[in-house]
């Protein structure tokens, strides 16, 4: 069988890579704290719960591809207390943020076509592109200016006759950086300026610290037209096994075509669609502890971090990652030894090598993102652990 070149140019994910040695280790009764990935391990509400053990229909039918009535009406009402007013045309419920991204993509793209991303960026944004055969251009920040953007003569400066819009994560994933809104005002001019779509991945909207207030561009008028808005209710609700997305813009010629693509794949599951809804009749209380809990954890974590010898990172002010550089040269070697021939009274940790969350060659070799999902015990544990596991590596290297 001969595969496509396309498929043979996708890279695993860097965040799940590692997750064999994990079980192999797990299988020998070592504890592995899994600092890799963003599956929270707050509870779910009882209001998707409830909706599930409620379903009581006799026959299990396809959903509307748009998604379910109650679904979409439960996002808007949603977005107004956000300030965003949408008509139902203006969205399409989607199999998680993952299916809106490459609707996104392939909505806008052409192939060779190429989209502005800031790096470090969430690692399947790469794995998206390459299903619309579209192009990242990487526009780098640094822990240093803790992942903020640079100006706006070095946005344009990557600008080509096949850039077809900007894409963000805002607050970011894998930096937990929360853009303010002067540079989101400053990219949304860009993009008005010279036409380009504007795609705004915001699953993270609820999780900002010290006191830092989230904006939007669907908070600014003018720019609707230009504008994609990515959303789900995974991380929100600590429902990531739902795949509950959604993909929503005002340009009313957009969304009739991601239309097309919502057809194609039929409907996103019904059940999960009406436990979904229920989501957001949530008590708001349930969103503000656990924003408490995460900023905790994270303050846990950081402080833990700055402790290490030679490790640098920034604090954090948003969702639930950070980026660390470590005083080791190749990140992924050291991930994978610290899973086969690392024990710190019998512990280890897995963590997420960070080369696969740039797109610049080199870039990323000594960094790790390490999610702060566990519970606060738990990290202080992971984070001795990974400290002695970096001072025992720099002795055998």
């Amino acid at each position: 069988m001969k595969l496509s070149q396309r498929i043979q140019a996708m890279q695993f994910s860097p965040i799940r890579k590692l997750a064999p040695y994990a079980a192999a280790a797990r299988a020998q009764g070592v504890t592995v704290y899994p600092l890799n990935i963003g599956q929270p391990d707050i509870e779910t509400p009882e209001t998707f719960k409830n909706a599930l053990s409620s379903f009581h229909e006799k026959v299990l039918a396809y959903s509307d591809s748009r998604g379910l009535d109650v679904l979409l009406e439960a996002y808007r009402s949603y977005y107004k207390g956000w300030g965003m007013d949408f008509e139902k045309e203006d969205l399409i419920v989607t199999n998680a943020g993952s299916e809106a991204l490459t609707f996104a993509m392939t909505a806008i793209c052409d192939p060779g076509d190429e989209i502005i991303v800031p790096e470090p960026f969430y690692t399947n944004y790469n794995s998206f592109a390459a299903l619309a055969q579209a192009h990242l251009k990487p526009l780098t920040t640094k822990a240093e200016d803790g992942f903020h953007l640079p100006s706006k003569e070095a946005v344009e400066a990557l600008i080509t006759e096949r850039t077809k819009g900007i894409l963000i994560s805002n607050p970011g994933n894998p930096t937990g950086v929360v853009y303010t809104e002067e540079e989101i005002r400053m990219l949304t001019a860009i993009c008005l300026e010279h036409d380009l779509t504007f795609i705004v991945d915001e699953v993270y909207r609820e999780f900002t610290y010290d006191g830092l207030k989230f904006f939007s561009p669907f908070q600014i008028p003018e720019a609707l037209e230009h504008l994609i808005l990515i959303d789900s209710v995974s991380k929100r609700y600590s429902a990531c096994g739902a795949r509950i997305g959604l993909i929503a813009s005002k340009n009313k010629e957009l969304m009739q075509q991601v239309m097309k693509l919502a057809q194609a794949r039929l409907c996103v599951p019904t059940v999960d669609q009406i436990a979904s809804a229920e989501l957001f009749s949530t008590d708001p209380s349930y969103l503000e502890k656990v924003n408490k809990e995460y900023a905790e954890r994270r303050d846990i974590l950081y402080a833990a971090l700055k402790e290490i010898p030679g490790v640098i990172c920034e604090k954090p002010t948003g969702a639930f990652y950070i980026v660390v550089k470590l005083p080791i040269a190749n990140a992924e070697e050291f991930a994978q030894w610290m899973l086969t021939d690392f024990r710190y009274e019998n512990q280890t940790v897995l963590v997420a090598p960070c080369a696969g969350f740039y797109a610049t060659k080199g870039l990323g070799q000594d960094e790790i993102r390490l999610s702060y999902c566990i519970q606060k015990a738990a990290l202080q544990k992971a984070a001795q652990v990974l400290r002695h596991g970096v001072e025992e590596y720099q002795r055998l290297h």
